[in-house]
């Protein structure tokens, strides 16, 4: 049995339950602790809401969501005078058993991958994370980011080939976490 979406509130959450998480993946790596993180979705969810009871309906929902959070973070960022950060993902749950060796050594390859992020210029960072961690196409990071698609291809290609230098490099000369994340522990975790 079906049930029938009768309500604004209904057709919301129906439509904005599967990008939630598409939206919370980008927050984490827009900002720097998790409180942050928590008040970016919930801001995000709020003018989405908001501009869905003006009749508001995107074709592109993961898109929608993603360009509302990425504005606010923007909009956040110049108001305390600094550029929005982009993290690399957290240690990942591996499904399965797990030696400790294997762990110790995917822990130190995500840090370096971070570190190697923040190396990165924020168009590329902000371009690799939409496309590779939150999965939206080249398309829907073009309408998020407002860059044409070739663009974002470029930056995600030439991005890519960087973090694959910065890690070689990282991995030959291991050295310092990068200054503006010396908050996380060793392994990137946040």
């Amino acid at each position: 049995m079906t049930l029938e979406v009768t309500s604004p509130s209904e057709s919301f959450v129906t439509a904005v339950m599967p990008g939630v998480d598409v939206v919370h993946n980008l927050a984490r790596r827009l900002t720097r602790r998790r409180a942050d993180t928590e008040d970016l979705l919930q801001e995000t969810l709020e003018r989405a809401w908001t501009a869905w009871q003006r009749g508001v309906r995107p074709e592109s929902l993961n898109a929608w969501l993603s360009t509302i959070c990425l504005n606010l973070a923007r909009d956040r960022a110049r108001q305390k005078g600094r550029r929005p950060e982009v993290s690399w993902p957290e240690d990942l749950d591996p499904a399965g058993a797990v030696e400790v060796e294997d762990l110790a050594i995917r822990r130190v390859q995500l840090g370096m991958i971070e570190r190697a992020m923040w190396t990165l210029p924020e168009e590329q960072r902000v371009a690799i994370t939409l496309m590779d961690i939150c999965g939206l196409t080249a398309e829907e990071t073009a309408q998020t980011t407002s860059s044409p698609r070739g663009t974002v291809l470029a930056r995600v290609h030439r991005g890519r080939k960087a973090l694959a230098r910065a890690v070689n490099d990282l991995g030959a000369h291991p050295g310092p976490r990068h200054p503006e994340r010396s908050d996380l522990p060793e392994g990137g975790e946040h």
